[in-house]
Formats: structure tokens, sequence, C-alpha cells
């Protein structure tokens, strides 16, 4: 029964990942590559000049997802808040501000897998305050913004499965 579980799961990440626009699955993929060192990225996704400065810049940027990992806070109190909420925040704008990442859907997905499911609780907050910086567009910030259910707004809880569906890059076969 277990394992008819978790292969439903998996199936139901793979459908989600299914539901994102093409810029969004390649993004989350290339980030995947990125964030969880899997490859070398350049090889990859580093078709031009611009993608390869891209990478480059998110290598930078993901270099505090290390840290991240690490300082989630786990207690209800405050007193680890602000540098974790400080540091996602400036990871996930950065993110955001590629303009490849359409909704919430899509960047939770993403740091799901970059930071753990651990990481639930805290991804509206950090989406919200990436999404509502002044480094993205105003009518970006709106579509970003309104992206964000009631629902995942306000869950009352956050599962702590870890995502099971890790979405990788795909060489095109010759027909």
């Amino acid at each position: 029964m277990a394992v008819t579980n978790a292969a439903s799961l998996t199936i139901a990440e793979m459908r989600e990942f299914a539901g994102f626009t093409a810029a969004e699955q390649r993004y989350i993929r290339r980030s995947l590559d990125i964030g969880l060192s899997r490859c070398d990225a350049f090889r990859i996704w580093g078709r031009t000049q611009g993608e390869t400065a891209a990478i480059r810049s998110q290598y930078v940027a993901y270099q505090e997802l290390k840290a991240l990992r690490g300082a989630i806070p786990h207690e209800s109190g405050f007193d680890a808040i602000e540098s974790f909420i400080g540091k996602i925040t400036r990871v996930a704008a950065f993110d955001l501000a590629q303009e490849r990442i359409e909704c919430f859907s899509a960047f939770r997905f993403l740091y799901e897998r970059l930071l753990g499911p651990d990481a639930r609780p805290w991804l509206p907050s950090a989406f919200c305050a990436a999404a509502a910086l002044p480094q993205i567009r105003p009518e970006r910030r709106k579509m970003l913004l309104q992206s964000l259910s009631e629902a995942a707004a306000t869950a009352p809880g956050w599962s702590d499965r870890a995502p099971s569906f890790f979405p990788e890059f795909i060489e095109e076969v010759a027909a």
C-alpha cells in the first residue's frame, strides 16, 4: 500500500510539473541542476552568451542555498526568522526577476526541491516578499501576487513528505 501511495504522489508531482509552461519547466530543470549541483549547467543549458551569463549569475545567487537548508526555522518563535526570510527573499527575488517563473505553484515546486519539505511553511512568505519588491516590474508583480491562492496563503498545516519527482534535462532524440 505504501508503494502505491508513493507512486501516486510521484505521478501527481509529474502532472503538476507538466502543467507548467515550457519556460517554467526549463527554468525549474536548470535551477535544480544548479542548486543541487547535479551537472555542469553551462554545458547543458548555456546555448547563448546571454544564457551563460544568466547561469553564472544563478550560481552566485544560489550560493545561499546550503546555508538556507540549515537555517530553516523550526520553532514557533521569531528569533530565527530574520536571517532566513532575508536570505530566501534575496534568492527568490533573483528567480522571479528572471521572468521564467509565472506563478506561486511553479515557485513552490522549485523551492520544495531546492530546500526540502521543511521550507514549505515559509514559501508563501518568501514568494510574497520577493514578488512585492520594486525590482520586479509592476505588471509582473501584480500577476505573481495574484497567483498565490488563498488556500496556499492560509494553509493550516504543511506536509513533511519529501518531493519524489526531480525533473531533469532530456536530450532530444533525432527522429
